[in-house]
């Protein structure tokens, strides 16, 4: 009780939002989080989100403060300031598919079909107003037929999310592919009522220049985001370089097979 009240000064804001949450949800946010700025967001996402302990516990583990709304998009050109600050805030980079168990040879449809397969977990790693459509979404366009790797509307945006899946780096043309699918979808799905399509590229990997080039000139709202199977790739340069290679590491139970061997 002391620690709360020496790291959280403001009364006003212990009584509109600290204490809004239980008290051992608070205790893993006092526990876990450092930093005021950072406990403050975590305690608003738990109340906005109703997250339990656990829940709660994998999201500051696996760092959301500071993956939120770091996706690449061209959102500030192509949507309207009211919707844009919200559509910035819904993406984040990069997305943890830490409960995949995929082969170095992965390919996009096993991405794809392991999603799906894992459709709570997927959901809770994309936040709050997802609703899943389909998998590899039928759109006719003149005489030819196309697929959506994965279509999701947005109850909060109000508009459709259409997400496509690369299981290597991001190249440039993949904006061309997912603008075509966003122009079918407003023109076939979306209703008057909804706010205009949304796209987001999932890559493994992405050269953020190279990103923020492809967009400049598209008028479809477009996000590009890494998505991982482990947290450790995306952790901060500087730890990374503390993290021991396969290498090393083989390296080391080498030269302790040979001392064993002397």
């Amino acid at each position: 009780m002391r620690a709360f009240a020496e790291v959280y000064l403001d009364e006003q804001f212990v009584q509109q939002a600290a204490a809004q949450i239980p008290w051992f949800h608070n205790c893993v946010i006092l526990d876990k989080v450092k930093n005021n700025v950072e406990r403050e967001w975590y305690i608003k996402k738990t109340i906005e989100n109703g997250w339990s302990r656990n829940i709660l516990t994998m999201q500051i583990e696996n760092r959301l403060f500071e993956r939120q709304g770091k996706a690449v998009t061209n959102f500030n050109t192509t949507l309207p300031t009211s919707q844009s600050d919200l559509a910035r805030e819904t993406l984040k980079d990069p997305y943890i598919f830490d409960f995949l168990s995929l082969g170095e040879e992965v390919q996009e449809r096993e991405v794809e079909k392991q999603l799906v397969e894992h459709i709570t977990k997927f959901l809770l790693e994309l936040g709050v107003g997802f609703a899943f459509v389909g998998k590899q979404y039928p759109l006719k366009v003149g005489a030819e037929n196309f697929y959506i790797d994965l279509l999701f509307y947005h109850v909060k945006l109000h508009c459709y999310v259409v997400i496509e899946l690369k299981a290597g780096k991001f190249q440039p043309e993949y904006t061309g592919k997912i603008n075509f699918y966003l122009s079918a979808v407003d023109d076939l799905l979306k209703s008057s009522v909804d706010n205009p399509s949304i796209g987001l590229i999932l890559c493994a990997s992405k050269d953020n220049v190279i990103a923020e080039y492809a967009l400049r000139d598209v008028n479809k709202p477009i996000g590009i985001a890494e998505w991982q199977t482990q947290l450790t790739k995306s952790l901060p340069k500087e730890l990374q370089t503390n993290l021991p290679t396969i290498e090393q590491l083989e390296a080391e139970l080498d030269s302790v097979s040979i001392e064993i061997e002397d």
